[in-house]
């Protein structure tokens, strides 16, 4: 690991005036994802800013119809809060079932969804319920928000304080798991809020997380698993490694939507 400096400050505002003063430096939230890269020297920030002692970052809210997230809720907090058990139960399955009890102690829903991993859990709920991820600058809608691989529509100097998520009267994840990592190798959350249905799969797209319109289109007829009998997605721009071909993804988004289905109409 190369040297930096550590900030720990206790405002948005002071770590926004640290990071537009420090233009390498990076923030630190839970730190599964960036630690790692900076002992095997990938990554060599000038700085660290710690956002752990940030005042209001933190807790689970409903607000009308509408649950907000504090950007450094750790995955284990979300998942047993009870307004979100209580409204959301679909949503509190994703930071259940991330990675191990390390992890889930550790990781936070705003560091997950900056850094956009292609097999995280959290960018499919985000995209699935339509979330809203709100900065120290601006809000941003779950379309607009993530733009790749590891990629986001974030500018520099932006702080996630938290993310909105419309309640949607049927919603659930069911992924297909790593046995080592706990990453999903395919996740799939679906939602039914209205008219607004939405089917969002992690971990099996080449370019990310990703809306399978061809889903939500037959699920507007009828919001049951029925619904996509026989159908299935093309297997050109999914990932193929030494975990699963991409052909095998293409098949298990159909069946893990089929799932998900079942359970949030169960």
């Amino acid at each position: 690991m190369y040297n930096f400096t550590f900030h720990r400050p206790t405002t948005v505002r002071q770590a926004a005036g640290l990071l537009a003063r420090n233009p390498e430096a990076k923030l630190l939230a839970g730190g599964h994802s960036l630690i790692p890269v900076m002992k095997q020297r990938l990554a060599q920030p000038s700085a660290l800013i710690d956002l752990s002692l940030v005042e209001g970052l933190t807790g689970v809210e409903q607000k009308g119809r509408s649950i907000v997230i504090g950007a450094m809720t750790r995955h284990a907090d979300a998942a047993i809060s009870p307004v979100l058990q209580q409204a959301l139960p679909g949503l509190a399955a994703v930071p259940a079932a991330v990675g191990d009890p390390q992890v889930r102690n550790r990781g936070t829903i705003g560091g997950s969804v900056a850094n956009n991993d292609p097999n995280a859990d959290y960018p499919a709920a985000v995209l699935g319920l339509g979330a809203t991820i709100i900065t120290n600058k601006r809000r941003i809608a779950a379309d607009d928000f993530f733009t790749g691989m590891f990629s986001t529509a974030l500018e520099d100097g932006e702080i996630i304080v938290k993310i909105s998520f419309p309640i949607a009267k049927k919603a659930a994840y069911e992924k297909f798991k790593h046995p080592a990592s706990g990453f999903a190798l395919v996740g799939v959350f679906v939602s039914k809020r209205g008219a607004d249905i939405r089917v969002a799969v992690t971990g099996a797209g080449s370019n990310g997380v990703f809306r399978v319109k061809s889903f939500e289109e037959a699920l507007k007829k009828r919001f049951a698993a029925k619904s996509l009998e026989g159908m299935t997605i093309p297997a050109t721009g999914m990932n193929s490694d030494i975990h699963a071909s991409a052909e095998y993804r293409a098949h298990l988004v159909g069946v893990l939507a089929r799932r998900a289905l079942a359970k949030a109409t169960a």
